[in-house]
């Protein structure tokens, strides 16, 4: 019977990945994988992170499994993380999932067994597994105006009407910081403006926040997550630890609703319970389990939130080398939006064929809508990607 299966479409980052491995070209520069690299190309294991995982080896007596919604010390630490102080513990259900990924699968689920008649709505752009999985599980989905390619912005007015349309019930995705693909960021204004719709309407907030710490600091990232979770009566959010962690492989993530009616915690709790267990039954625990160590120690902590202030400061560092190069190679304010974006991405606003001759005149390759990653960028790089751009736009 499986010559029935349906063909699968590429995936294009996947696609642009081989397709870099294949070039033979010495001075060719990746800027499509979304990975974490430092200066020297490496996606290095983070100082406490290194150290957790020697004290776990030296310390773990069994590969039993943990609970269904994983260890109650990852789950704490997490929503602490997450949500701060911005609502009691005991109103939020929570699991550990196989990434950020896991997380947001979950997090529809779950949306829909509460109200199976929802949209979701998602920004235009937005990470492309977002709608994949959404079509995947047969999720009605609307995309809301986000990102203006022109001025590089984004666009609050669109965005705010297209939620205004939205049903009662329906869900509204958002990017808890540094959005992917764009790297443009609400203001803690515009998210104001967000929640007053979301309440106006009666929408369910879910955010996805795979990159805190990445933009302007752990706190200052999960403000606007804050913002929402204790201003709403209910939201579903999902965290990923690839990228503040640096454990892409290990798979830690968590998703968690939030009911300010406690009373529904216990049954929400066993709604996730059951999620996990029909999907994999028991999530990943040596991720999680770093996570937890790193979160739990002092020492640790200051460490692991050193090393990612660094990483945190060299891509703004990056951004604005980027953005004062180009000005200098286009003789034009054109570029300027690169400094103010946050994270790990931006959509450099080229075309198709300006992309194409990006990676085949110059063999610099970004995704085709001109996402770039600007952790894949060192010192000696950004001059040539500038270059490069000013070539290709003349």
């Amino acid at each position: 019977m499986f010559e029935t299966l349906p063909e699968q479409p590429a995936d294009k980052i996947l696609q642009l990945m081989q397709m870099f491995r294949d070039d033979p070209r010495e001075r060719k520069i990746d800027l499509g994988v979304g990975v974490y690299k430092n200066a020297e190309g490496v996606t290095p294991i983070m100082r406490a992170v290194k150290t957790a995982e020697k004290r776990i080896w030296d310390t773990e007596t069994s590969k039993s499994y943990t609970g269904l919604p994983g260890t109650p010390e990852y789950n704490d630490a997490m929503v602490k993380l997450v949500l701060g102080d911005a609502v009691p513990r005991d109103t939020v259900a929570s699991a550990a999932t196989p990434g950020g990924t896991g997380a947001v699968h979950h997090g529809f689920m779950l949306a829909r067994k509460a109200s199976p008649g929802l949209t979701v709505w998602y920004s235009d752009p937005t990470w492309p597994n977002h709608v994949a999985i959404l079509n995947h599980l047969g999720i009605p989905s609307r995309a809301y105006r986000y990102f203006d390619r022109d001025s590089g912005t984004v666009d609050v007015a669109g965005m705010l009407e297209d939620l205004g349309s939205a049903a009662a019930g329906d869900v509204v995705l958002l990017h808890g910081c540094c959005h992917n693909p764009t790297g443009a960021n609400l203001t803690m204004e515009d998210w104001q403006q967000v929640i007053a719709v979301i309440r106006d309407r009666g929408l369910l907030p879910m955010i996805d926040i795979a990159y805190q710490g990445f933009g302007d600091g752990l706190d200052a990232d999960a403000a606007p997550t804050r913002a929402v979770v204790s201003a709403c009566p209910e939201a579903i959010v999902a965290a990923s630890c690839s990228k503040n962690f640096g454990v892409y492989k290990e798979r830690a993530g968590i998703v968690m609703a939030v009911d300010r009616d406690a009373s529904r915690r216990a049954v929400t709790q066993g709604n996730l319970n059951a999620l996990n267990r029909l999907t994999y039954s028991f999530a990943p625990d040596h991720g999680a389990r770093l996570v937890s160590t790193v979160l739990s120690d002092e020492a640790l902590r200051a460490d692991w939130q050193a090393e990612l202030e660094d990483v945190r400061e060299g891509m703004l560092g990056l951004r604005q080398a980027l953005a004062d190069a180009l000005r200098q190679e286009t003789n034009s304010d054109r570029f300027d939006f690169l400094a103010r974006h946050r994270g790990m991405f931006s959509m450099l606003g080229l075309s198709p064929d300006e992309v194409k001759s990006l990676r085949e005149d110059h063999g610099i390759y970004i995704i085709g809508d001109s996402r770039m990653n600007i952790a894949g960028l060192n010192s000696e790089t950004v001059p040539i990607l500038a270059k490069a751009v000013a070539e290709v736009i003349r």
